[in-house]
């Protein structure tokens, strides 16, 4: 049992229980064992993703018709919290890229294309991904400039998107375009697969996330069926706002249970650990910065919780998100360094979870819209 669990939520039932019960064995004994390996081999097994269908983690939040479960908001932080235990960010990144390139489908596609997809990518057959990120900049996405033209029953693309979750090893990608004017109200979303002509891509190689499959997309006169539209023309910038509230719900969950993820390991080790013949404990100053950590998790966890509530209520307290994901990744940056700071040269060492963590801190901060574009964005709708 950890020291340190999570607060409780009044909002969860005996389902969402369960539920966590069986997410936690199935990182317990499909990831946690693995999580060091596969980071060191730069990736996973591909019979992941299946093994990740069976327990209900790819279906969560799409309609049942096409194999998915509608479960309500908490059953998505549940699903982000148990896949944080490990510590393995990259593993989580890729093997759960569909939750951020696949909503589009169910949010503006027709039903022609949700079957096509929805059913393959939530049984883990098919990866998805979601290219918007362009080399020209990252979160300034009403002016991204990779070009769709309409030729008669076929788009013509071309551009580039780089920093791409499973860029490689996906099989369909929600690709945002230019299909009109500049600005917004000119973006369009199309479904692109891996095998179209004209369509290339190259591996990068990361700080942290290594499990995770990263590339940078090529576009050259890629020629994609015109029905493979996602949604109206020119008004898919609606569609990518949609889908960067709920990323960045699971972000602030994954990071808030990353940083009492290091909290256990490190507190474990402080009381293993002897020094001058007495535990790390046994020293103030340790103490005192183990509660500093447990007081940041716990209070970014109430605020979770909060807004997730909201959510559930109906709200779009988009302040709040932006709010909070900041808040996660700054109590994450701040647990992973006063791990790391504790456990000394063993926190430095490859293998333990907070050395992972560590390294995933500045994707987290950067991922979903960066620190300083949450801020700005928070101050907007706050009418400061």
């Amino acid at each position: 049992m950890d020291l340190l669990e999570r607060t409780p939520n009044p909002n969860f039932t005996e389902e969402h229980l369960a539920f966590r019960d069986t997410m936690r064995k199935f990182v317990e004994t499909e990831i946690e064992p693995f999580a060091a390996e596969w980071d060191e081999a730069e990736g996973f097994p591909r019979e992941l993703y299946k093994k990740a269908a069976e327990v209900g983690l790819l279906a969560m939040g799409f309609p049942e018709e096409y194999g998915g479960l509608e479960t309500d908001i908490f059953y998505l932080l549940i699903g982000a919290e148990e896949m944080a235990r490990s510590g393995a960010g990259g593993v989580s990144a890729s093997l759960l890229s569909h939750t951020i390139g696949a909503p589009p489908i169910k949010n503006v596609g027709n039903h022609a294309q949700k079957e096509k997809y929805l059913p393959k990518i939530l049984s883990g057959e098919l990866i998805s991904a979601l290219a918007i990120t362009e080399p020209s900049g990252g979160s300034d996405v009403a002016n991204l400039k990779t070009t769709a033209r309409r030729e008669g029953d076929h788009y013509i693309v071309n551009g580039s998107k780089t920093f791409i979750t499973s860029g490689m090893r996906a099989d369909v990608y929600t690709v945002a375009v230019r299909t009109g004017e500049p600005g917004m109200n000119g973006i369009s979303l199309l479904l692109i697969d891996r095998d179209t002509p004209g369509f290339d891509r190259t591996p990068l190689k990361k700080m942290g996330w290594w499990a995770s499959d990263t590339a940078t997309l090529y576009f050259d006169n890629c020629k994609v069926p015109a029905e493979n539209l996602l949604g109206i023309e020119n008004q898919g910038f609606q569609a990518i706002m949609l889908n960067f509230n709920y990323e960045r719900l699971w972000l602030a969950a994954g990071c808030i249970s990353a940083a009492r993820t290091c909290f256990n390991e490190v507190t474990g080790y402080a009381r293993e650990r002897m020094v001058f013949g007495k535990p790390l404990t046994e020293k103030q100053v340790v103490r005192h910065k183990l509660v500093q950590m447990a007081q940041a998790v716990n209070a970014s966890q109430a605020y979770l919780d909060q807004v997730a509530w909201r959510i559930e209520q109906g709200e779009q307290p988009v302040a709040d998100i932006c709010m909070l994901k900041n808040q996660a990744t700054e109590t994450m940056e701040f647990c992973a360094r006063e791990g790391v700071q504790i456990m000394g040269g063993a926190g430095f060492m490859r293998g333990p979870k907070v050395e992972r963590i560590y390294r995933e801190v500045r994707v987290n901060a950067i991922g979903g819209g960066a620190e300083e574009i949450m801020r700005d964005l928070a101050s907007r709708q706050l009418g400061i």
